[in-house]
């Protein structure tokens, strides 16, 4: 591998034009094409609890995802009806999507976690007509489905046999392996994706089938040029959410490449034997999980044989600590990414690529803690609370433009929130086509165009006069040995209007105690500016998370509020 000397951001910018055809479905594109031109080609394995796999082509992913089109629509489903897929990772879940996406319907995936109250949320919000569910979630859905009277049917998977309508196996049985697919705009409804808002009930949003070809760039610069022609890529995101689904599933399929999926539990130790079992060469590891990474296999190299060529990492801020992990221990400098739902995979880094000539090239250096920059094709800005752009070093909120620098269309935003205008209205700023797209992420943009993630506007907060930012005080104690992951929130205080508390998960073998928690305010104190060590600290055994892997802060500051206040504190 040869090392780059230039930077190449500026001229990727400058040489990238969006080619986005009038007519564009995901399914042809994931699918249809390459079980029509490379059959055999493997598209989906699936690994079990034992270790062994199952893989499946092209064809027969294709040819399922026809007899599911096809009774579909024997059950009424038309063009724009929202199905709901509550299943893991699992061969029908990636037949699911192309089934729905050819025939022209929305795809809601729904995680298989959601209890019978979310479930029933999501369900009769959006009037889903089907519902597809597996063993995980067969339960809450039918306690859920006794209020939404829009569902036609529930088609049950694998060993929820006979606890639907319709079974899966008994239902694509009586189909023909044929669908003619619908011709789809590509600024049709694909997928409508149901976001974990930090205040309120989630919204939907709804993302067009070109938001694909939005992604695709970030993708491709985040995997270090993907694909090689031997390239597998793996993920432990849950292909119910954006991280799983569009930064993983639909990506590497489009690409003709395979996916390894596992339905089970993360856990570090099988993380690395499937990677190495799978000759994983590109993959997506949320903080958190290259965070249990680091704490339980220290020295991955030593144990297996590992051919990791590419590391995407988002959600949460990376930090410097995962950072030299990823770099020294796995070989592999992690490309941090940055995006959201509604617009996906606008900011990140790009390690390597191959020029025309077959050699590597740097296409823009990684910055230990940077988010990085905005990826080909989209224009980011930092903005101020009044929608200008902030100097360069002032932190600000992180938005997206809906045009290039050249002035075209970006594909890769969102139509809307379901049956939410205003919601919609309130995400942008400036004229409908000349507008910013706000994220309500803080950073701070440097002179060399590189974002420093400050944390969600909502999770800052001010200590003794001091702003301060949880993500950068939690990386800090992460580095502790004692430290598996940390959150840090606000304690009310009458005198100096709030605490820095931290919510510490303890790596085992470790033991909380006073002594340990004046190490931990000292580790920080020697790092980071006084008024940032935390005052107090509470060992607890797990940290809320999302469904998508991200610390739950609101909860913890709404915990300690509920405290200050002698109420009895929320559920955590």
């Amino acid at each position: 591998m040869q090392p780059a000397a230039a930077d190449r951001h500026a001229a990727l910018h400058a040489g990238f034009r969006w080619q986005v055809p009038a007519v564009f479905n995901i399914a042809e594109h994931c699918c249809t094409r390459w079980a029509r031109n490379t059959p055999g080609a493997t598209a989906i394995i699936i690994e079990q609890d034992d270790g062994s796999s199952l893989t499946y082509p092209f064809a027969e992913l294709q040819a399922e995802a026809d007899r599911l089109s096809n009774a579909l629509r024997h059950l009424g489903v038309t063009s724009g009806d929202r199905i709901a897929v509550v299943m893991p990772q699992r061969f029908e879940t990636a037949v699911a999507h192309m089934a729905i996406y050819q025939l022209g319907a929305i795809a809601m995936p729904l995680s298989m976690l959601f209890g019978p109250d979310a479930l029933e949320y999501r369900l009769k919000d959006s009037e889903a007509r089907v519902a597809i569910v597996d063993e995980n979630a067969i339960a809450n859905l039918r306690t859920a489905r006794r209020t939404c009277s829009t569902l036609l049917a529930v088609i049950a998977v694998g060993s929820a046999f006979g606890q639907g309508d319709v079974d899966w196996r008994v239902a694509l049985g009586r189909e023909k392996p044929q669908f003619f697919a619908e011709r789809t705009s590509a600024d049709d409804a694909a997928v409508l994706i149901y976001t974990s808002g930090t205040t309120g009930p989630a919204k939907g949003a709804l993302i067009p089938h070109r938001a694909l070809i939005g992604n695709l760039p970030g993708f491709v610069c985040s995997q270090n040029w993907f694909p090689a022609h031997d390239a597998v890529f793996w993920s432990p995101a849950d292909w119910a959410w954006t991280g799983g689904l569009m930064d993983a599933l639909l990506p590497s399929l489009y690409f003709g490449r395979p996916i390894v999926g596992y339905a089970g539990r993360f856990d570090p130790q099988r993380a690395f034997a499937l990677m190495q079992r799978h000759r994983v060469t590109h993959t997506f590891l949320f903080p958190t999980a290259l965070k249990a990474m680091m704490k339980a296999v220290p020295a991955p190299r030593a144990h297996y044989a590992l051919e990791l060529r590419a590391i995407m990492s988002a959600g949460e801020a990376v930090g410097d600590a995962v950072f030299a992990y990823c770099r020294d221990a796995l070989g592999v400098t992690v490309n941090e990414m940055f995006g959201q739902t509604e617009m996906n995979y606008i900011v990140g880094n790009c390690g390597e690529y191959v020029d025309t000539h077959g050699v590597y090239q740097a296409a823009w250096p990684s910055r230990p803690g940077s988010m990085g920059r905005p990826y080909p094709g989209h224009r980011i800005a930092v903005l101020d609370d009044e929608g200008n752009e902030c100097p360069r070093g002032v932190a600000g909120d992180v938005a997206l433009h809906r045009r290039d620098i050249h002035g075209q269309p970006d594909p890769i935003f969102f139509l809307g929130y379901w049956r939410n205008d205003a919601a919609t209205q309130a995400k942008f700023t400036g004229d409908p086509d000349d507008s910013w797209c706000r994220t309500g992420d803080m950073a701070v943009m440097d002179e060399s165009g590189y974002l420093w993630y400050q944390g969600r506007s909502d999770d800052m907060f001010k200590a003794a006069g001091y702003r301060i930012g949880p993500s950068e005080v939690e990386n800090c104690l992460v580095k502790h040995p004692a430290v598996a992951n940390a959150a840090v929130v606000p304690k009310p205080d009458a005198e100096r209007g709030a605490l820095v508390k931290a919510y510490v998960v303890l790596a085992p073998g470790f033991e909380g105690d006073d002594a340990l928690v004046a190490s931990l305010q000292e580790h920080v104190r020697g790092k980071l500016a006084p008024y940032e060590y935390p005052k107090e600290i509470e060992f607890v055994p797990a940290l809320p998370m999302t469904t998508t892997g991200k610390v739950q802060r609101r909860i913890l500051r709404l915990q300690e509020e509920a405290r200050a206040a002698g109420l009895k504190a929320p559920v955590v």
